[in-house]
This record gives C-alpha cells, structure tokens and sequence, in this order.
C-alpha cells in the first residue's frame, strides 16, 4: 500500500480539508455525552427548566454539526476514491498496453482483466473507508477514552484494559487475512478465465450442445473460488465475536464497578449513563477500526496484484532508434538465421533465413502449428528471437524505436478483433485518415459494396463483429490493414473465409495498389501465395522448401502434395 500513496498525494489538499472537517464533526460528537452528564447531575438538581432548554438545544446544535460535517466529509472522502482510482486505473490500463507477449502469457488476460476491474476497486474501497473512518474511528476512540478519563478514572481503566487483547487478536488475524485474500484473487482470476472462455466460445458450445458440460466446469471453479473466500471471511470473522465478548465483558465489568461506586458516593448517575454512551461509541469505534483491518487485508492482497503489473518493466519496447542510417541497398526485410521458441517448448522456428526486396511478395504456407505465425509474430516483434537477426531495410529490429517499427505494418492476425463501433473506426482505428482513404481502403479489399448495404460508414459493429459474416470482417480488417498505405503489408490467414472470385479480386487489388509495400502472405490455399516471388513451405518449426511456385512443384514433396489436393496442381489465373 505504501508505493501506492504516490498517487494520493495530488489528492492531499483536498483530503486535509476532508480530514479538517471529520474531525470538527467527530470531536463535537463526543462533546454529547458530557452535555448529557452536566444536565442530569448538574443542572437537573437545580430544578430550573431554562438552563437544561439552554443546554438541550445546544447537544441539538452539536447533533447537526456532527451530522452536516460527516456527510461534507464522508462526499469529499468519495470523491478522493474516485479520481484516485482512475489515476490508478489509466497508468495500470497503460501499463498493460506496453506488456510484451511474454509478459501477458506470464500474467494471463484473465488476471490482467481482475487487476484492472476488480482489485482497483478493492484500493477504491479501502481509500474511501480510510477517509472516513480512518480518521473518525481514532478519534472517537483515543477522545471517547479521554472523556471518560475526566468523568470517571477508575471505570475508564476497566474499558481500557480490554483493549490490548482485542489489538493482539486483530493484528493476528489480520496478517493471515492477507495471504488468504491473494489466494482468493487468484482463484477469481481462474473463475474469470472460465467465463471469458464461455462468453467467447458461447456459439461453439451452443452447436456442440455442451453447455451442461460448461455449467460444470464454471460450477467447479465458482465453488473452489466460494470455498476460498469461506475460509478468508471465516478467518476474518473471529474479531468481531472476540471483540464484542471482550467489550460486553468490559461493559458488565462497568456497570457492576459503577453501581458500587454509585451506591458509595464516589460517582453519579448522569456520569454513568454518559460513560455507557461513550462505551457504544469506543465499541463502535473498535468495530470500525476492525473493518478497517479486514479491508487493509484485502486492499494488501489487491496492491500486491497492481503493482506487480506496474512494476513489471518494459520488454521488446524502445522509445528512442539505435541506429544512425539506413543502407538503401539492403534488403527489405530480411531473416537471418533466426531461432525462436515458446518458453521451454520446442522450437517454433528453427535456422530461419531469407531476403524480400522492398515490394516483394512473400507466401509462407504449411500445416498447423509449423510455425507460420510465429515468423510474423518475431517480424514485428512481439517476442525476441534466441538466436539471429531479423533486419529492416539492413538495420536489426531491436534497434528501432518500437512506435516506429510497428508504423511500419499493416497487419491482419488469425482470429483478429473488430471492436463496437461503426465501420469507419474499425478501419481507421486511431490513425489520421479521411474518408476518402477509408473508402479507398474498403474498396481494394472488396468490402465497399456490402459496408454501402449495411448503412456505409457510419454502420454499427456490435462486439466482435457479430453482426457480420465472416467473409465480411475479414474484408473489413483487410481494409484496415490496406488503410494508411503501409510499408510491410502482412495478412495471416485472412482470406480463408472468402471465396475463391473475391479472394482473387482481393489478390489483383493488393498487386495493382500495393506494388511498393512489402508482402507477406500466411495461407492455406495455394491460389493466394503461388503469384508470390518466394514462398516458404514450414514444417514443425523448419524451413523444407523455399523458391517459387514452379520450384517448389518440382523439389518440395509436401508443397506438391498440397497443390495437387487444391488444384489439381496446374496453374490458376490471378
């Protein structure tokens, strides 16, 4: 908690003007008690009804302040919470953005989603409650003490003697509080998981009719998650019992003790009646602070989860080039022996080298899992290789400045994303162009006429593109790629849902409009890379055949077979 108070500072003058006022409130609520005493031992006596009207109105008066100062306080305490928590959650939300694909395998999307979500709502809580009652609750109980202190020393010391084990109880448990509560957070990041997965796949478990399947399976992690947070709030719920058996002790122990003194003259009733209020709110005081403590164990756990995202410095990002030209006569793009694997598994890709010149086509083609996407993946840099180089224009890629080096692509991924918005966001996703380029962009990749039918540009996209077919977001995310003109156009898999007419079209537009970028082509289908001046067929993370398509039908058994399965292994027109 303590790294985290960075961000509260910004907040300090209004949180002390907050704090001035809770304590004028809490501080003028004590004064009640003592009112009541001086009215029942001291003016009620008297016999006078004037002085005790006087006095009334006046504990009415301190009731009201008590009352408006609270909530101006307990408001501005709210306020504090929410702009901090935003603060928070944008650097958290940023500091995701820039996490390599390593670091987000690491952590996992579901716990990233829980640390944004609901451990910044958890810090939420903890500020606010901290506001109003951190400084409410030591008040109340330090001031309640020493009230009574001026009404009766010996009763106070009976209250007070309670107090050191009721401390001792709640820092103990407490402390284990904190670990079970990081358990918990980890066991709602896998219940996360499961309905991120339901929610995605919700169309494939509907045709498949496992849905009883899934009801299980989320039943399963959802009763592990309830198991863990029984054990946490169990734990956790031993200070209230205890503290309340200590303090009713402690109030019997008062009573008894103060009708002795009573009855011996050395105290009053009015003391008695005030002492007993002051009791409730030292108890109350107590309770607060001890709900204090169990949101402290939660706000620990939560913290902990925050700031290992935040701390986690930034992998394959570069804010400034290494480099000081560029050598024209380079290849384009080039892979020199380039060696890369996930984690401890096997290779992905293995001794990969070749050169594109700049406005060449590449096509890489082989079976799932071979390796394709990995070689594009490494291309932009999502990951770092082990061993070798990959170069752009003759400079290696970890010597650009990332924003630069990733400017330079246009990208369709497998399974890429559409976001809820209109059409002409999802093309332009950020980037400074006009409709005029946006429609252009539409048009080369064959999406013009339907985008036209569903409204135009301003069409509605429902989350992942749920409204449209699949061909249809393809066209869209091909034209997002197309938009903008970029340097290395790369397309993974992206024309798989349309057919053979539309994906030609698609191939003569890209060849006519993007004869200076850079081409690479991740396909199943011979027709969409045979044009390509090299092709690469992958094999379990190894190169087994590179040339052109009439090499590779000569020398390449597996591309031969492929071609002969999809086109009988002749030639098909562009």
């Amino acid at each position: 908690m303590k790294r985290l108070l960075k961000y509260l500072k910004p907040f300090i003058p209004r949180m002390s003007l907050g704090f001035a006022v809770k304590v004028i409130g809490t501080v003028v609520e004590l004064v009640i008690p003592w009112i009541l005493s001086y009215i029942i031992d001291d003016l009620i006596p008297l016999g006078e009804m004037d002085p005790v009207i006087i006095w009334g109105v006046l504990m009415i008066v301190c009731s009201l302040i008590a009352w408006f100062g609270n909530i101006i306080a307990n408001r501005m305490a709210s306020a504090v919470a929410r702009d901090f928590t935003r603060v928070l959650r944008h650097d958290l939300f940023k500091r995701i953005s820039y996490l390599s694909e390593r670091q987000v395998d690491t952590v996992t999307i579901p716990s990233l989603i829980s640390r944004v979500t609901s451990d910044t709502y958890v810090l939420h809580q903890t500020v606010g409650m901290m506001q109003r009652l951190g400084v409410r609750a030591p008040i109340l109980l330090v001031g309640g003490i020493i009230v009574t202190l001026t009404l009766d020393p010996v009763l106070t010391l009976i209250m007070v003697a309670t107090l050191p084990f009721v401390g001792v109880i709640t820092f103990i448990v407490s402390r284990k509080g904190s670990r079970l509560f990081k358990i918990v957070q980890s066991a709602s990041d896998s219940m996360l998981r499961v309905v991120r997965e339901n929610a995605v796949g919700v169309r494939v478990i509907k045709a498949l009719s496992k849905s009883g399947y899934e009801r299980d399976r989320f039943k399963a992690v959802n009763n592990d998650l309830t198991e863990k947070e029984r054990i946490a709030e169990n734990t956790m719920a031993v200070i209230n019992p205890v503290m309340s058996l200590l303090l009713n002790l402690g109030i019997a122990a008062v009573i008894v003790a103060g009708a002795y003194r009573v009855e011996g003259g050395l105290t009053e009733v009015g003391k008695i009646i005030a002492f007993m209020n002051l009791f409730t709110i030292v108890l109350n005081a107590l309770l607060a602070i001890n709900r204090m403590f169990t949101m402290l164990s939660k706000a620990a756990a939560s913290s902990a989860r925050v700031l290992e995202v935040l701390d986690t410095p930034m992998e394959l990002f570069e804010t400034e080039p290494r480099y000081s030209f560029i050598d024209k006569n380079a290849p384009h793009i080039a892979f020199r022996n380039v060696t890369f694997r996930y984690g401890k598994g096997s290779f992905a890709v293995k001794n990969l080298s070749f050169e594109l010149k700049r406005g060449e086509t590449l096509g890489i083609i082989g079976s799932t899992g071979s390796g394709k996407s990995t070689i594009i993946r490494a291309l932009m840099r999502y990951y770092d290789v082990a061993e070798g180089a990959i170069e752009i224009d003759g400079v290696n890629i970890k010597d650009y400045a990332t924003s630069d080096l990733r400017a330079k692509f246009g990208v369709v991924f497998q399974n890429d994303t559409l976001f809820k918005d209109t059409v002409r966001e999802n093309i332009r996703l950020g980037r400074n162009l006009n409709d005029g380029e946006i429609n252009e962009a539409a048009r080369e990749a064959q999406a013009e006429s339907f985008i036209t039918e569903h409204g135009g540009l301003d069409a509605a996209v429902a989350i992942k593109g749920a409204n449209l077919s699949g061909g249809q977001k393809q066209r869209v995310l091909i034209a997002r790629a197309l938009a903008g003109s970029p340097e290395i156009l790369i397309l993974d898999d992206s024309s798989s849902a349309l057919d053979y007419k539309t994906d030609a079209k698609l191939r003569e537009e890209i060849r006519l409009h993007c004869a200076d970028s850079t081409k690479i082509i991740v396909a199943q289908r011979i027709s969409s890379i045979m044009h390509a001046e090299k092709i690469i067929v992958m094999d379990n993370g190894s190169v087994i055949g590179m040339g052109t398509h009439s090499e590779l039908i000569e020398n390449c058994e597996l591309y031969r077979e492929i071609s002969d399965s999809q086109i009988g292994g002749g030639e098909v027109s562009a």
